[in-house]
């Protein structure tokens, strides 16, 4: 049988109504001379269904939780049942899109079929509309299942032929059947009690203790680098109990603008980009009163690329290529120039040290599971601590050609983040098409003002470029990991 493994069992059990572990993002269209309706999204998600298998499974439990639940083939799959269709009052604003985007997101997935949703929302200016795609967090897991997002797309505008799509569902198995398998498994597999037995505890954070010790007789320095990411605390107004609700707001920043920064100081790219959002973040804070001093820190999560030299991705799969840092972000530093430095040396420093989780580590703790790689920040955060770092902040870049969906242009998409409990705030990053596309995720409680966040990006964008500009700075060569 097809069973979730033991870190995605915890995600599933663990899911409550406060942290719906769904993934996903918005990405507007600019439709063709015909036009695009719902109809032809339904028909083109059914072309491409068969290429995600798992979009037309659902979850079944054992009974009696006596294993891990399985995967089950869902005989009553329906494709316009999943894509679905809104509309903003035309022409819909910014604001409205992204409120209705943050209350689509934060509805759990019906459990009971297939965990994925998609919208066509309509109604924005200049007749574009939008696509928003949700999936739960175990329907993509790295190895033979991807996002939806990735096969709905093409890089060219010719609309392909349509693809019969032949699909004889597999029996789902009985209640005995189930019982029976799991009984198997537990006498010729004897750890597969122990998996369920972590399992059963419903706790993500109680079994990510029992998988560090499981990542030790794999490496020592793993185990201690997971273990200290569990149990550092950090003090933060970003760590709090969070609710049901959300707020999702974004921005775009010049890709240009962050590359010309990088032409003129230290570091990478990606170095810029967490300097420009530790720049926002400093902003927030002083807004809100707190008064910082010049050592204060935000610590973040972010994930890296840690591909061996030589090792092309199609001889591994993604999730074998991904780690995450943690580092902390400089929001006492008043000078933009000096926290460039400092973010520079420490993600150089960094990528020769054990604070490097490493991918397979990784996956194991934290369920990963590419193509959303937004989601990692989340799945890493679902296994750790909630005290353990303040923000995930994940930047992936994306192609610089414009890529469509039946025949229409991507002009745009923005990620967004699921929180787990403690964590107010997610920040994740896309570039395309000469942008980067930020999207923030944030309780809706605890984050009433994550506008100032959002325009904090550009003015922080605005005063380093400045100063940069007036700075030769000693360039830093890159370190081995670079940020995806």
């Amino acid at each position: 049988m097809d069973r979730l493994d033991a870190t995605d069992s915890a995600l599933w059990f663990a899911e409550n109504t406060s942290t719906p572990r769904n993934v996903g993002g918005v990405a507007i269209f600019r439709p063709p001379e015909g036009g695009f309706d719902h109809e032809r999204l339904v028909r083109l998600i059914r072309n491409r269904i068969a290429h995600v298998p798992r979009y037309r499974q659902r979850i079944r439990e054992v009974p009696l939780g006596l294993s891990r639940p399985v995967w089950v083939d869902d005989a009553a799959f329906d494709v316009a049942y999943h894509v679905r269709r809104s509309a903003l009052p035309n022409p819909g604003t910014r604001d409205q899109l992204d409120e209705l985007v943050a209350r689509l997101m934060a509805r759990p997935l019906d459990r009971s079929r297939p965990l994925w949703e998609m919208y066509l929302i309509e109604g924005l200016e200049n007749r574009n509309f939008a696509v928003v795609t949700k999936s739960h967090q175990v329907l993509v897991d790295g190895t033979g299942a991807i996002d939806i997002t990735q096969v709905m797309l093409d890089s060219h505008a010719e609309v392909p032929d349509d693809t019969p799509d032949v699909w004889n569902p597999r029996p789902e198995p009985s209640d005995p059947e189930l019982i029976g398998s799991a009984l198997s498994s537990v006498l010729t597999r004897p750890t597969v009690a122990w998996d369920v037995l972590n399992t059963g505890v419903r706790d993500v954070g109680a079994a990510a203790e029992a998988v560090a010790i499981w990542v030790k007789d794999t490496s020592v320095g793993l185990a201690k680098s997971a273990v200290s990411m569990i149990r550092s605390p950090i003090e933060s107004p970003l760590n709090t109990r969070i609710g049901a609700q959300r707020r999702f707001a974004r921005t775009e920043l010049s890709l240009e603008d962050l590359q010309e920064v990088h032409g003129t100081s230290v570091g990478t790219v990606n170095d810029v980009v967490l300097t420009v959002v530790t720049g926002a973040l400093r902003e927030w804070l002083m807004n809100r009163g707190r008064v910082l001093d010049a050592s204060a820190t935000l610590r973040a999560l972010v994930p890296v690329s840690i591909q061996s030299e030589g090792t092309s991705r199609r001889e591994t799969n993604v999730a074998s290529q991904v780690g995450a840092f943690l580092i902390d972000l400089p929001v006492g530093e008043a000078d933009p120039i000096v926290r460039l430095h400092q973010i520079a040396f420490h993600m150089r420093d960094l990528g020769n040290t054990e604070r490097l989780v490493g991918a397979r580590a990784l996956a194991g703790i934290a369920g990963f599971g590419p193509p959303t790689l937004h989601a990692l920040g989340a799945r890493v955060g679902a296994s750790l601590s909630n005290r353990a770092y303040n923000v995930a902040i994940t930047n992936v870049p994306g192609p610089q050609r414009p890529l469509y969906a039946a025949g229409s242009e991507m002009i745009s998409a923005y990620p967004f983040s699921p929180l787990v409990q403690g964590q107010a705030l997610g920040i994740g990053l896309t570039s395309y098409q000469g942008s980067m596309f930020v999207g923030l995720t944030a309780d809706r409680d605890a984050l009433a003002d994550v506008s100032v966040i959002i325009d904090g990006l550009a003015d922080a964008l605005s005063e380093l470029k400045e100063a940069a500009s007036k700075e030769s700075g000693l360039r830093i060569i890159p370190g081995r990991a670079d940020a995806v």
